[in-house]
């Protein structure tokens, strides 16, 4: 695909860490995520650490897109199987547009690193009123991996369309 019609996007972040024994000291992979943004030149506006709770993900989740110059939210943790993992639940009924094709990419290229363990990670994307909004796994290797490889290099495309 011809990638001129991209349009300069300024982009502003928010990050959420979704977890019940992470602090702002010990969240590494909250830190990789700002770290990542950092070196791209983009701000990170919010940064929370929530518990696995449906609500106050939602809750979380609402207050950073209502900051009017947040445009991509990264929330890690909370995507596997176990019983409190509950960030898909929370996001999916407020996304407008499902980005099936993130997930699929993304267990695809763990698949390379971790094998079928993969298959447990219901990694997600979407957006919400024109702005990207990306579920990951908690694990610093997963949150490098969807940084590095996908978010980054496709977060102004996908705004690009979210926004036409």
């Amino acid at each position: 695909m011809d990638p001129t019609h991209i349009q300069p996007i300024s982009i502003a972040a928010g990050v959420l860490t979704i977890s019940t024994s992470r602090n702002k000291e010990n969240d590494k992979s909250g830190a990789i995520i700002r770290e990542l943004f950092a070196k791209q030149n983009i701000p990170v506006l919010v940064y929370q650490i929530i518990p696995d709770d449906k609500r106050s993900i939602q809750h979380a989740l609402l207050e950073a897109l209502a900051v009017d110059e947040v445009n991509c939210i990264v929330l890690n943790g909370g995507t596997g199987i176990t019983h409190d993992d509950c960030t898909i639940e929370a996001v999916e009924p407020l996304l407008h547009k499902c980005i099936d094709g993130f997930g699929e990419l993304f267990r695809s290229l763990s698949y390379a690193d971790i094998g079928t363990r993969s298959l447990l990670s219901r990694a997600t994307a979407g957006i919400i009123d024109e702005k990207a909004v990306f579920c990951i796994p908690g694990s610093s290797g997963a949150v490098t991996l969807a940084m590095e490889a996908i978010i980054l290099p496709e977060v102004k495309h996908m705004l690009t369309h979210a926004r036409s």
